[in-house]
């Protein structure tokens, strides 16, 4: 299969280019000539095995210069192991006859990014070399939070690669800071952006497209590539996931085959809803996509009037890992409905970059409200439904999840679509534990990160996972920062050692 510019659709490369660049020359974002489609044969297969061979089986249907020997192996690497608690990375919590939270969390930093940055590291390590380099890849990442980690992690040690991850200084939850700033391994660094995540990822891509810095870098046997969804093999594994819930519906008789599923997703940069358009268009029975956002809510506004306006208010909430104004993958969706037209989607990339702005075509805002419900939660709205789902069922959610479950609650009482929906979990709630008592009437104030994570589990019962309780004790190895002006001085220095 090959691979286009969303800049430049004349352009055609292997999924293993597309996966080594990132990021094209121009700016664009790969995405694939076309997409496969799921047959009942496939269906047969892929209801009655492990989500081990799911993923193998899945992207061997978009990454077929890889073997699906390969493809297993690798997948058994990121997924195997207990790594995710069992053999099912991405369990179904059956909430009501209507509502499956599709929990992503279970992975070493307890965030959905784990699903995609377990199997990023072997597909892009082994794309340089099925392409003949030889060179030293440096993975460059912004981070609104979870991304970082879980970035760090999958790249830790691998040989071949080192990683740089920018995060918005104040802009993270204090889990989340301390996850990145005391990552281990030699081949790895953390830097604090003074500004917010948009200013930290504008500043990743602007390095990507320094065509001299990247020419300089390679003269020094060093390729410059990304983990942020704006990678093909990061966003790709995402699609899995939502085939593999719709599986699991049927394998427990909660639908039949071909019966069709909503899904609601939380999200600020647009991939992980992509990936469930994506598996649409694969042809999995989805109906409404429902994309919730919290109160950076450029996309619930795009969505609902085809204007997307990056000019406005910047506002830290208790779901950080939305807190985005500018959707990178948005792209990789406006070209799919245009009909492939790069420039039109270059014109309208170059007015948010330079003006803030840009409006689509009145076709194109029905094709959007057709495939999409926009929606946001107040912070309020998103402590309110923590304390709803606790108190009536016991079920302990964080503040992303519930920005999620009180869109879709508003889009049921909006719409009365009673679709069976499938909800995409994305974060374990001892993350955000502040908020999360905070919504379960907990009022006494401690800065003490470890207490509280205590005070949750006595509440819940819930378990509070490895790799949160063993910060307390690790060694805080980063504690630089820069403006965002410096960040390619950080890049040059870290890849001089």
């Amino acid at each position: 299969m090959q691979y286009n510019s969303t800049r430049n659709n004349t352009q055609k490369v292997t999924a293993q280019s597309a996966m080594k660049e990132g990021l094209s020359r121009e700016g664009g974002l790969y995405v694939p000539e076309s997409f496969p489609l799921l047959t009942q044969m496939d269906y047969n297969y892929l209801i009655n095995t492990t989500y081990v061979k799911r993923t193998a089986y899945i992207l061997n249907k978009f990454l077929d210069d890889f073997s699906l020997e390969e493809l297993e192996n690798y997948a058994v690497k990121a997924y195997g192991n207990n790594k995710f608690g069992g053999e099912n990375p991405t369990p179904l919590y059956h909430y009501d006859d209507r509502t499956a939270f599709l929990e992503l969390w279970h992975g070493p930093t307890c965030a959905f990014k784990d699903m995609a940055l377990q199997m990023l590291p072997h597909l892009l390590t082994a794309s340089v070399k099925k392409t003949g380099d030889d060179r030293t890849v440096c993975i460059l990442v912004a981070t609104s939070g979870d991304t970082g980690k879980a970035a760090l992690d999958g790249f830790s040690g691998v040989d071949g690669a080192k990683i740089i991850v920018f995060y918005p200084k104040g802009g993270v939850s204090e889990i989340q800071r301390l996850q990145m700033v005391t990552q281990k391994g030699d081949n790895v660094l953390v830097c604090g952006v003074d500004g917010n995540f948009d200013d930290a990822q504008t500043g990743v891509k602007t390095i990507f497209t320094d065509e001299a810095y990247n020419r300089e870098q390679n003269e020094n046997g060093v390729i410059l590539s990304s983990a942020n969804s704006i990678n093909w093999g990061r966003l790709v594994p995402q699609v899995v996931y939502y085939i593999s819930a719709y599986c699991d519906l049927v394998k427990a008789n909660k639908i039949k085959l071909g019966d069709t599923v909503n899904v609601c997703v939380p999200t600020g940069n647009f991939g992980n809803i992509l990936a469930a358009y994506y598996a649409k268009k694969m042809g999995l029975p989805l109906g409404k996509l429902i994309c919730a956002s919290n109160r950076n809510n450029v996309l619930t506004d795009f969505i609902n009037t085809g204007v997307y306006n990056r000019k406005r208010d910047f506002v830290l909430t208790m779901s950080p890992s939305m807190d985005i104004l500018i959707s990178s993958n948005l792209e990789r969706y406006l070209y799919d409905i245009s009909g492939k037209d790069d420039g039109y989607i270059t014109t309208l990339m170059d007015a948010l970059k330079n003006d803030g702005i840009y409006e689509v075509t009145p076709e194109l805002k029905e094709t959007i409200k057709a495939d999409f419900y926009g929606g946001y939660a107040t912070e309020e709205e998103t402590l309110a439904q923590i304390a709803k789902a606790f108190s009536e069922k016991g079920y302990l959610m964080d503040t992303h999840t519930a920005v999620a479950a009180s869109v879709l609650e508003a889009y049921r009482n909006e719409t009365g679509d009673n679709n069976v929906c499938v909800v995409a979990s994305t974060a374990s709630p001892y993350k955000f534990n502040q908020s999360v008592l905070k919504a379960l009437g907990v009022t006494e104030e401690t800065n003490d990160e470890f207490a509280r994570l205590e005070t949750l589990k006595q509440l819940s019962g819930l378990e509070i996972p490895n790799s949160l309780s063993e910060l307390k004790t690790m060694e805080k190895r980063f504690t630089n920062d820069c403006k965002k002006e410096e960040m390619i001085q950080v890049v040059t220095e870290f890849l001089k050692q």
